[in-house]
């Protein structure tokens, strides 16, 4: 554990990342994308805390709504189109305005 954390801070202190958040958010992108069947479990694990909603849920599975719902029902996680809560409308409009900036 020691010498990861001192491989990270090296990595910062060359300047290739800003800071250990910024590394950690990297290398956590890079597992996602090379285990595909991570997103998916995140993805459940958010939705059934009620974190995200179910488009978000599928979006970050890699997977359409109807995919993600059968995904759902195999988990045995009940799936609704309910009212979503202000706080997680405020994180999905802010989710959402980052990307914009980040194309412009």
């Amino acid at each position: 554990t020691f010498m990861l954390l001192d491989e990270m801070d090296l990595l910062v202190e060359e300047g290739i990342y800003r800071d250990r958040e910024s590394l950690i958010r990297d290398a956590l992108r890079a597992l996602l994308r090379a285990k595909p069947e991570l997103r998916s479990r995140l993805a459940l694990s958010l939705y059934r805390r009620g974190q995200i909603s179910l488009a978000r849920a599928a979006e970050i599975s890699g997977m359409d709504m109807e995919s993600f719902k059968e995904l759902l029902g195999e988990a045995g996680v009940p799936h609704s189109i309910a009212p979503i809560g202000e706080e997680t409308v405020r994180r999905e409009t802010e989710r959402l305005i980052r990307l914009r900036k980040g194309k412009d």
